[in-house]
């Protein structure tokens, strides 16, 4: 897939403090603030819309050398645990993906209007520039990367699904686009099953259009403006703001396809838990920022029609999940609608069918 290059120049350079913030019952410690996706202008849309492409990933290529750490190799699935100098764990880094957990201060993920749905943790989510294997320790940029990640000083992708759930105020970027916001999961239809329509996609929410190379140029309804099924806020998260390659198709590339079933089966990432099309109860294997698949609808046979991001072990003791739906209109870590749990016994417990991590 075609990929444009980050327009403009120097980013600013910004002052960060870790606080922690409570906006509108949403609460999540932030970490400063990243920088937005910038908008790339290439042909014009109908209706005067911009095409956009996808954004690169941040890549940092300072020649820093990685040796203030040690590193452990542990298999099934073959990873790296990096270590500082007293021994404490400090980030994984799995072979064949490139979600890396770090390690760090304690921080609340809730939403405060929905008692009891709180997950205090340590660990934080970001995305290496490719795929880890043995060895890239030791290539130059990676030292300054890890570094950079372990400081705190822009949010992960936890952060970044938090900034989308209910009761969150809009931001809007250089040109005007709101990048994030309170948003819901599809405009009311009374004849669907669910109450409403899905195939909302990360660009609807945005309301541009945006470019994927050879697979052509998607353009957003107007009607589902600010919108994002379960699916289309995997891609928000991952692929628009956290810069993981998009594709609009179906087939097995490195880019993230469009649809649940097919992230969770030609998409990219590895396996960490298979689709067995029986539930799934391995949840030691997950770390936070996994991808999680479920199979809500029995009249689709066997096949995964919901994916969500593991959270990791909520103030319960139960392993809880962050995900767009019908029933709450939007992204939710909350219980409404069914409990956003692997473990309850309860409706997405009962689907829940396998897991990856990108």
């Amino acid at each position: 897939m075609r990929r444009a290059r980050r327009g403009g120049g120097k980013a600013a350079e910004i002052t960060v403090l870790a606080v922690v913030i409570a906006v509108s019952g949403v609460v999540v410690t932030m970490l400063g603030d990243d920088e937005e996706p910038q908008q790339t202008a290439a042909v014009m849309a109908p209706e005067g819309l911009t095409v956009n492409r996808q954004p690169q990933a941040e890549f940092a290529a300072a020649n820093v050398s990685a040796g203030d750490f040690t590193y452990e190799r542990i298999a099934d699935p073959a990873r790296t645990v990096v270590r500082d100098a007293d021994g404490r764990v400090r980030a994984t880094l799995t072979d064949g993906a490139r979600t890396v957990v770090t390690y760090g201060a304690r921080r609340r993920l809730a939403e405060d209007q929905f008692p009891g749905a709180a997950v205090n943790t340590t660990a934080y989510v970001h995305l290496l520039p490719r795929p880890w294997q043995q060895g890239m320790r030791s290539e130059p940029w990676f030292g300054d990367w890890l570094r950079k990640k372990m400081s705190g000083r822009q949010p992960d992708l936890l952060a970044i699904g938090m900034q989308y759930v209910d009761g969150v105020p809009d931001k809007r970027d250089a040109n005007g686009v709101r990048t994030r916001g309170d948003a819901s999961f599809g405009p009311l239809n009374p004849e669907s099953r669910i109450g409403r329509d899905q195939q909302n996609d990360f660009y609807d929410y945005l309301g541009i259009s945006w470019d994927f190379g050879a697979e052509g140029v998607q353009y957003p309804e107007r009607r589902r403006y600010g919108a994002v099924d379960c699916s289309g806020y995997v891609r928000l998260v991952y692929g628009y703001r956290g810069g993981y390659p998009l594709s609009s198709t179906a087939t097995a590339t490195a880019a993230l396809p469009r649809r649940a079933h097919e992230i969770g089966t030609v998409g990219p990432g590895i396996q960490i838990i298979p689709d067995r099309q029986v539930k799934a109860t391995a949840y030691g294997r997950l770390q936070p920022g996994d991808l999680l698949f479920f199979d809500n609808d029995p009249t689709t046979g066997p096949r995964l029609d919901h994916v969500g991001i593991y959270l990791g072990i909520d103030t319960e003791g139960h392993h809880r999940f962050l995900s767009s739906r019908a029933k709450v209109d939007g992204p939710t870590m909350s219980d409404v609608g069914g409990a956003s749990l692997l473990d309850s016994g309860g409706l997405y417990s009962r689907a829940f069918r396998s897991a990856k991590r990108l």
